[in-house]
This record gives C-alpha cells, structure tokens and sequence, in this order.
C-alpha cells in the first residue's frame, strides 16, 4: 500500500518546490508559482502567505506586463535570511567563502596554514576572519573540504598524509566553537558533487569524477548519491597500481609525473597550467594514453557512462584531452562511456562546499521528507 503524505508534508513539499522556483527564476508573482508548481490557486496562495509570514520570501516589486487593473505582486527569497560558509584546506593555506541563501558570496578570507596549529582553532580563525565586516551574521552551517579520508561514521577526519597532525580533531572541536551544524567532506567529493549541480555532470545520476592535479583521486557518483565506501576511502585511486614495473596510478598521471612529461616535451615542466597553454599534440597524446589507464579501471569495476576530468590538469587540458581520454576508452572497454572535461568556474572545492552546505541548510527548513 503507498504511503500518504500528511497535510504537513505536503505543505513542505509544496513550500520546498516552490522556494526552489524562487532561487533559480527569481521573483515570481503568485500566478506564475501556479502555472510553473501545477499547484491550485488555493493552495499557492496559502504557501505564499505562509512563507512570507516565516520569513522566507517577501515582495520584491511589481510585474512589468502590461495587463488590466493594478500589476501583480512579485515575490523572492529573502537572500539574507541565512548565511553558510564553505572552507577548504589546502596544505598551505585556508581558504574560506560566506554567502547568503541565494549563494551570494557575501564575504571570504585566506589565511595561512599552521600545520603545528590546533585544526579547529584554524579554521575557526579563517571563518572569523571571512566574517569580519560583516555585522552580525550568524552561519547556519559550515562544510569544510579537505584532503584525506573522512570517516563516514564519525563525520571526522581519518587521515590526511600531507597534514599529519589532522586527526580525529576537528569536527568537535569546530562543533563547539561555532555552535552550528558543521560537515567534514574530502575535497575531490565536493568537486564531484559541484559538477554534479553546476557542472558537466548536471542531470546525469551516475558517473565518476577523475581529479588530476599534483594529486590523483576520483569521486563517485551512483544513482544520484555519493559513494563513500566503508572506510571513506572509496575514490583514492592513487594507491592502485598500474601494473607498469609496479608503479602507482600517482607514479603515473600525478602532477611530478605530469611534470616530467611536460619537460620531455619542451614545455614549462615548473608550471603544469603554462605547460597546457602551450600543449602539443604529442604531449596530449601522451597524457592521455596516461589518464585513460585511470579511466579504464574506473569503468571496468563502476561502469558510470560518464566521466568528468577535473582538477587542474583536467579543466586546463580541457577539451581535447577529454576527447582522447573518451577515444582510448572506446578501444579499450566495451562499455560504453562518454567524457568531458569540467566546467565549474572558479575554485570547485569551495563552490562544492557551498552547494552543499546550502542544500543542508534547506533542508533543515523544509525537512527530509522534502526532498534533495
């Protein structure tokens, strides 16, 4: 027998649905949320009250159509209603971007990284310092990128090789410190789940996410959910050997090897971006001969039809190195698999940490049983 929302869920639902509208399309008069939800009248008219009465959305102007007797009411999110903050940790440095509900960068921050510094008074510091100037904002939540395994049980970090003092520690003590919801995700998820909303991978459930920089990982997408694996670890590819003199797929395709590479081929082997500007056909050819044993074996074992390559390497080679990673894995597998290079602007693993933060944040609002 199927189960029966309640009154109160489908109102949820319904506020949700249309909140959603808002954020993407903008203001809205109460006739366009009817034709665009598919909702009564009745019904549109009572969410709209609702939401305006909490808080959510209030009027924001007049329609400018021309029609008889006075214009229609518009309608909008309430942009400064909330604020969350997505951070990332780099082993140099934290970087750290505030924006309000509408994904407004509001205010940011860089701070160095202190690696004999207690990690959540770091971060804690780098989100104070993001806030600065902006009065009397208080986060809804927080998500933080990092490197290394997250464990998905405890929500904290397990192990970061390049922060070896960053165990264990940070999620309690940021929990106490900012006194709100606080997630740890590895940063590579948070890439993959940016272009999952933003980016290449939109609208697609299933796919996998290769990220090529000076390290190697990969994020997993299944039916619309990230794969995390049992430990956190699902995704570190860069431990798996390539069978080639027992090397490593990092030995292979990480930013020392893609250096070398470059450098073989009379490119700036300092800088891998430069080095991209001025690719030639042979080092593409090379780099993707490469790439491709790391894409193979990530559609032998998940068969995602879909493959995004990100990272530096990944955006700064683009399209032309996607288009050879997707011929070789034509003639490698018979499955079949497209690839694509991403396409999320600025900082992925920021951008990551905000989306997923925000959606965090509306779900508190409208509940579980509302959706995403």
């Amino acid at each position: 027998m199927p189960d029966i929302a309640s009154p109160h869920t489908a109102r949820l639902i319904n506020d949700r649905m249309a909140y959603d509208l808002l954020l993407a399309h903008g203001p809205m008069s109460r006739a366009e949320l009817q034709q665009r939800t598919g909702l009564s009248r009745a019904t549109v008219g009572e969410l709209v009250d609702r939401m305006v009465e909490s808080g959510l959305i209030s009027q924001a102007g007049q329609s400018q159509t021309r029609r008889r007797g006075p214009n229609a009411l518009l309608y909008g999110v309430v942009a400064d209603r909330a604020h969350v903050a997505g951070v990332e940790v780099r082993p140099d440095r934290v970087l750290v971007s505030v924006n309000d509900v509408t994904g407004r960068q509001i205010g940011g921050a860089v701070l160095p990284l202190d690696p004999r510094a207690e990690p959540d008074r770091l971060v804690h510091d780098a989100i104070a310092a993001a806030l600065a100037g902006t009065e009397g904002i208080r986060l809804a939540g927080v998500v933080i990128g990092t490197q290394g395994v997250v464990d998905p049980v405890s929500g904290d970090v397990a192990y970061i090789q390049a922060l070896p003092t960053w165990h264990a520690n940070l999620l309690p003590g940021l929990r106490d410190r900012l006194g709100v919801p606080v997630l740890v995700e590895n940063e590579v998820n948070l890439v993959g789940l940016a272009e999952h909303r933003l980016g290449a991978a939109r609208g697609r459930d299933t796919f996998a996410l290769l990220s090529l920089g000076e390290g190697l990982g990969m994020a997993v997408i299944l039916d619309g959910r990230l794969h995390r694996g049992r430990s956190g670890g699902a995704g570190e590819i860069a431990y798996a050997p390539t069978g080639l003199g027992g090397g490593t797929l990092q030995d292979l395709v990480g930013g020392g090897a893609v250096r070398e590479l470059a450098d073989r081929h009379g490119l700036p082997a300092g800088d891998v971006a430069a080095a991209l500007r001025q690719v030639t056909p042979g080092f593409l050819d090379e780099l993707a001969d490469r790439v491709a044993v790391a894409a193979l074996g990530a559609c032998a074992v998940l068969d995602p039809g879909f493959v995004v390559l990100a990272g530096e390497i990944g955006r700064a080679a683009g399209a032309p190195l996607a288009a050879r990673v997707e011929e070789r894995l034509q003639r490698g597998t018979p499955l079949p698999a497209q690839v694509a290079a991403g396409t999320v602007e600025g900082d992925p693993v920021l951008r990551g940490a905000v989306v997923i933060a925000l959606e965090r944040l509306h779900r508190q609002t409208f509940g579980r049983s509302s959706g995403s």
